[in-house]
């Protein structure tokens, strides 16, 4: 009786530590606040819908610390299987061809169905090499749309929002008549009025299909068409149409408070407008120039990445495989996209979230997607593939807002931006070659 007691304790401990025998996945990210919490709930979904594996989601801060782990990590032979990596890391990422493991090639080893013209191209480009394959999965994709206050619209008469920046002029005009302080204001100027700037009107960026088709690129946003778009908004910054807000997204507190009617920022800011906006808000499409071009390109995306690492046993792989299976799921993108802001990165997920009638109860929430999928993604629309982007984007803030204080002239300061740009290029090609 004893004998049997004894064994049966020692099988039920057998099975116990059996139960926690599930191969343990890392997935470093950036997400904080709810998307976090988001995140922590999707990685729960998927290990309670099976038994094998277990995702565990660790926050490591900003993308660029996230990044800066992830990378010493590696070193140290200490490296997560999947990281989360913003989109102006790509070059940084392909560069470290041992360091990573390209998921389209994961997927196939893995066994897992994997469809690459399920996902949208516009989101697919941007982390595919030469041949079309993806390298990373998209995750938490965003492209710049324009935010405007529909209150401050109809005191003012104006009954529409702008769809050229000829047009943004007109109405800040009207804006700044009525009473309102600032026509419009931006988040993140490098991304909204260079790189995407370049990408609405098909000019290149970078030589080389922005980076897409070698590391030996040279920037070229210091052509007439960037010049001029800045020339201009350095003058609107003077007249009070448009207003500088700094870097990152601090312009959404100008917009918030009414100080300034309208505002360029990423479409996943949807959410946090929403939360904070006591007013009634409408979303229209990033602005072109009238005259520069006959129908305006897709704009080009932002947010990031997962990137598969090497150094892992292939039992995890097959766990990392199923779990990027999982996140492609239409009903699991639908919900991330619905209540992040973020785009969809499947087409299946646009179509479902349509079905589910979410659009039509939260209008504009579909404004980056129709936007991102205008037309076939040319060499100047599918993104952006620089190294040491990270500090390239901090040279063009700094030409930028020597352009906005009226220190320099537009030309002079995308030219000075231009050579100090293309020397990072350099030390990153001459790093990488």
């Amino acid at each position: 009786m004893h004998n049997l007691k004894l064994a049966s304790v020692v099988v039920g401990l057998a099975m116990a530590s059996s139960g926690f025998a599930a191969t343990q996945i890392e997935w470093w990210h950036a997400m904080g606040g709810a998307n976090g919490e988001k995140v922590d709930e999707m990685a729960k979904a998927f290990n309670d819908s099976q038994s094998d594996y277990e995702v565990k989601p660790v926050y490591k801060g900003n993308y660029t610390e996230t990044m800066t782990s992830a990378i010493a990590a590696f070193r140290a032979k200490q490296q997560p299987a999947i990281v989360q990596v913003f989109e102006v890391g790509t070059a940084s990422m392909m560069a470290a061809k041992g360091a990573i493991y390209p998921v389209y090639q994961l997927m196939k080893d893995s066994g897992q169905p994997f469809d690459e013209s399920a996902y949208l191209s516009a989101v697919t480009g941007y982390y595919s090499n030469s041949e079309g394959h993806m390298l990373s999965m998209p995750f938490n994709s965003s492209t710049p749309v324009l935010y405007y206050n529909k209150d401050l619209f109809k005191k003012a008469g104006i009954d529409q929002a702008p769809k050229t920046w000829q047009e943004v002029e007109s109405v800040s005009k009207k804006l700044l008549a009525s009473g309102v302080s600032c026509g419009f204001t931006t988040a993140w100027q490098s991304w909204v009025q260079l790189e995407n700037l370049s990408a609405r009107h098909n000019v290149p960026f970078a030589t080389l299909e922005n980076g897409f088709a070698g590391v030996k690129t040279e920037l070229t946003f210091n052509g007439p068409l960037q010049v001029a778009h800045i020339e201009k908004m350095g003058e609107w910054q003077k007249n009070g149409i448009f207003s500088y807000s700094g870097r990152t997204n601090d312009g959404a507190a100008k917009f918030y408070s009414q100080e300034c009617a309208m505002f360029t920022e990423s479409s996943a800011g949807y959410a946090g407008i929403k939360r904070n906006a006591t007013f009634d808000f409408g979303v229209s499409e990033l602005p072109y120039w009238e005259g520069k071009v006959q129908q305006p390109s897709n704009t080009i995306i932002g947010g990031a990445s997962l990137w598969v690492l090497q150094g892992h046993s292939k039992e995890e792989y097959k766990g990392v495989a199923s779990f990027l299976s999982y996140l492609s799921k239409a009903s699991v993108q639908a919900d991330w996209h619905q209540f992040s802001g973020y785009l969809p990165i499947t087409k299946a997920a646009y179509d479902l979230t349509k079905e589910q009638g979410f659009y039509a109860a939260n209008p504009g929430t579909e404004t980056g997607v129709m936007q991102m999928t205008t037309g076939t993604p040319t060499a100047n629309t599918k993104g952006l593939r620089l190294g040491n982007f990270v500090q390239i984007r901090g040279i063009i803030d700094e030409a930028l807002e020597s352009v906005w204080s009226g220190d320099v002239d537009a030309q002079t300061a995308l030219n000075t931006a231009v050579e100090r740009g293309n020397a990072q290029l350099r030390r990153f090609e001459k790093a990488n070659d």
